[in-house]
């Protein structure tokens, strides 16, 4: 026997709301399938809860209990706090709409807050790691050129703390020559930040600049693929895949881990917090202030493991 989770009404307004995310919010099909899967689970709840098929009637009666009721349920099931506030955005969403239509108040679901969230720290790699592989001496690609251009873009990440998209964007106009000290990057948000300029940085792009086969123009890509077009970012993770392997290192060493590298070897070494704020181009303090725990974390590590009591 098919469980009816939801009377007509809502599911009329189910479905209304489904065509709202699609055609106006523009949500991608695999987004879509995920609310709908958890406005159902929690329409599914309702139904036992409230001994039967909610209508509009009933949602606009929730208490806060109710939705806190919903997510204990979903946590006995084994749900993890990312998937279980996940599934409370979507429900609020769903209430939101019904708000807006005038049938309902959604306060009740504002009054929860949702689970709480452990954080992943960044998993940056050793500095010698990382010089090791922004060297370019492990010769892993057939041609020179090649090799040079990757270790460019990688020095780039851990010298100057750039996102790999940032480093791609630059043009060849934009290239730091020996005499460099600062580098203009435009971030997210269009954000635009100085950063500072390694020699090392310099070098890498010099080789790279003197062994490339192509022009490379003042309002072209930096750095070209092998065909001698942009350069794409998938290129760059295949070589730090690559370089993982030579060296031994953990998948966690990817491109991006360059530039936590950077700032937590940064702040390691007495940066401060506002300044690394800046050079990443963070809009947040509370976005560095993740480092601070991953040099907690290390503090404690050596601490444990040098200490005679450790």
């Amino acid at each position: 026997m098919l469980l009816v989770t939801a009377q007509p009404d809502l599911n009329r307004r189910l479905d209304n709301w489904l065509d709202h995310l699609s055609d106006e919010r523009r949500l991608s099909d695999k987004t879509l399938l995920a609310y709908e899967r958890d406005l159902r689970q929690f329409l599914r709840f309702l139904t036992g809860h409230l001994g039967g098929a909610p209508a509009v009637k009933d949602i606009a009666a929730l208490r806060p209990a109710d939705f806190r009721g919903f997510l204990a349920y979903r946590r006995r099931q084994g749900v993890q706090s990312r998937s279980l506030a996940r599934g409370l955005a979507g429900i609020r969403s769903f209430l939101k709409f019904l708000e807006r239509q005038g049938e309902i108040n959604a306060a009740a679901s504002d009054a929860v807050r949702p689970p709480r969230q452990s954080r992943s720290l960044p998993k940056p790699v050793s500095s010698q790691d990382a010089i090791d592989i922004t060297s370019g001496d492990l010769a892993m690609e057939s041609e020179a050129w090649i090799e040079a251009r990757n270790a460019a873009v990688l020095t780039l990440l851990y010298g100057c703390g750039l996102r790999i998209s940032e480093a791609l964007s630059l043009t060849g106009g934009m290239a730091p020559n020996a005499g460099a000290k600062t580098l203009r990057i435009i971030g997210k948000g269009r954000k635009e930040r100085i950063v500072p300029i390694l020699p090392a940085v310099c070098q890498a792009v010099d080789l790279y600049l003197k062994l490339c086969p192509f022009a490379i123009t003042p309002e072209g890509p930096l750095f070209l693929g092998a065909r001698g077009g942009p350069l794409n970012p998938r290129m760059i993770q295949l070589a730090m895949q690559k370089l993982r392997s030579a060296l031994g290192l953990p998948d966690s060493a990817t491109p991006h881990a360059l530039r936590h590298s950077f700032a937590t070897h940064l702040l390691a070494g007495g940066g401060d917090l506002r300044t690394i704020q800046e050079l990443l181009g963070h809009a947040s303090l509370a976005s560095t202030q993740i480092y601070t725990e991953i040099d907690s974390t290390h503090l404690l590590s050596a601490y444990d493991k040098a200490h005679p009591r450790g």
